[in-house]
């Protein structure tokens, strides 16, 4: 008798094959991705954190939304969002959150989070390249960018 066991599943959907997957060459082109697949209807309401997963030439693998919250934050729980990178064999990724506010300073919560994610990162030899920050009116701040990361 066969015992089921839960597993986490990643289902990657669209019409490219990876040599026509996006490359990522900049902070710009990453928030112009991530813009695109935010619900243009809840970017200026809740917030929401992302994972763009990236293999070794920094080709997008696929984009996971990790969790959505409240007006002024969401919960990331490390465990669900390394389950998902591990489960992809990405090799580098950028974080992406919006503020309902519009507001592009990275709160220090935002700060200790990313620091946290990296240091995590760092040990199973997969590189955080950037954390975005968006806003409803497509506005942008990358943590790599203003040196933060």
């Amino acid at each position: 008798m066969k015992t089921k066991v839960n597993e986490i599943s990643i289902k990657y959907q669209g019409n490219f094959k990876i040599s026509q997957a996006p490359k990522i060459s900049s902070s710009v082109n990453a928030a112009e991705l991530l813009y695109n697949t935010w619900n243009k209807d809840q970017i200026g309401l809740q917030e929401t954190f992302k994972v763009m997963l990236l293999n070794n030439a920094n080709k997008v693998k696929g984009i996971f939304e990790v969790s959505t919250g409240g007006i002024t934050g969401t919960l990331v729980d490390l465990r669900i969002l390394f389950a998902v990178i591990l489960k992809s064999l990405s090799c580098s990724v950028i974080l992406a959150h919006n503020h309902p506010s519009g507001t592009l300073k990275p709160s220090e919560a935002d700060k200790r989070l990313t620091e946290k994610i990296t240091k995590a990162a760092e040990l199973l030899d997969i590189k955080v390249l950037d954390h975005l920050i968006l806003t409803p009116d497509g506005d942008y701040v990358s943590f790599a960018d203003e040196g933060i990361l």
